[in-house]
């Protein structure tokens, strides 16, 4: 608890949610999940907390629309089919929300959006209006012209750059994995969580594995990445189980859960 109280003084926070927690085995999204999301973020907003949301899961939207089993690997595909699912996902987003009586707003970045000085400015600048509004911004990889996300699956990067950009104190990467393990847990019954990582603890690199899902692209390696951003840039991160989001809950009250980056002071 020590370590982690300065998460209790949170107030911006961005929760990147990835395709593996958003949808069930079979590719299809998980509703209830979605719906629980929104409250949990509701709930922090009515708390007075700045939040943004970065969510993966469009191309796994289209999939759905479409029908497909699987996730197509032809790049030209895997686009269409994001076209597709992200006009799904904004609109079960934008049903959610509007039950708890709040606006959202889509924003589709590319990496340039944010490299770039002056689209950077006027990204940064856009995220600052939304807030003020009181609007909370959903934002996402622009699939149909970015072929990088769709390969490497750098949402987790994503979100962290989102993080600095708005100058976040805090983000949460919710996964389908507890955290950051000293060895894959899906092979090794030995494998320990990892509660702490900080910037003494050197190369984190060397926790790097991927178990990728069938509708997921991320796995540990883009996390850890993230976590590195964070770290050095000095926003707190905290990788969690987003299969109950109600988590989130349990990062903020500070507890033990997950693995949590230290940012450097």
């Amino acid at each position: 608890m020590s370590e982690r109280k300065s998460i209790l003084n949170k107030k911006r926070i961005v929760i990147k949610v990835g395709s593996s927690t958003l949808t069930h085995p079979n590719g299809s999204l998980n509703l209830s999940r979605i719906e629980k999301l929104a409250g949990v973020i509701t709930y922090l907003h009515n708390q007075g907390k700045e939040v943004v949301l970065v969510s993966s899961g469009a191309i796994a939207a289209g999939v759905g629309k479409i029908g497909l089993d699987k996730k197509p690997a032809d790049k030209i595909k895997k686009q269409a089919l994001a076209a597709i699912g992200q006009a799904e996902l904004i609109k079960i987003y934008e049903k959610f929300f509007e039950e708890y009586n709040k606006t959202v707003a889509q924003l589709l970045l590319t990496r340039d959006g944010i490299e770039n000085a002056s689209r950077r400015r006027n990204a940064r600048n856009t995220f600052k209006e939304l807030l003020s509004m009181k609007v909370i911004p959903i934002v996402n990889e622009n699939d149909t012209v970015s072929t990088d996300e769709i390969e490497f699956g750098d949402n987790d990067i994503l979100s962290a750059m989102v993080s600095s950009l708005i100058n976040a104190d805090l983000l949460i990467i919710l996964s389908d994995i507890d955290g950051v393990y000293t060895s894959d847990p899906n092979i090794d019954k030995n494998a320990r969580l990892i509660s702490d990582l900080s910037k003494e603890d050197g190369d984190i690199s060397k926790f790097i594995f991927d178990s990728e899902s069938a509708f997921g692209s991320g796995g540990m390696a883009s996390k850890l990445t993230a976590g590195k951003h964070c770290v050095e840039n000095g926003i707190d991160m905290v990788i969690a189980n987003g299969a109950n989001p109600s988590i989130i809950y349990t990062v903020l009250e500070g507890k033990e859960v997950g693995t949590y980056f230290k940012g450097s002071e």
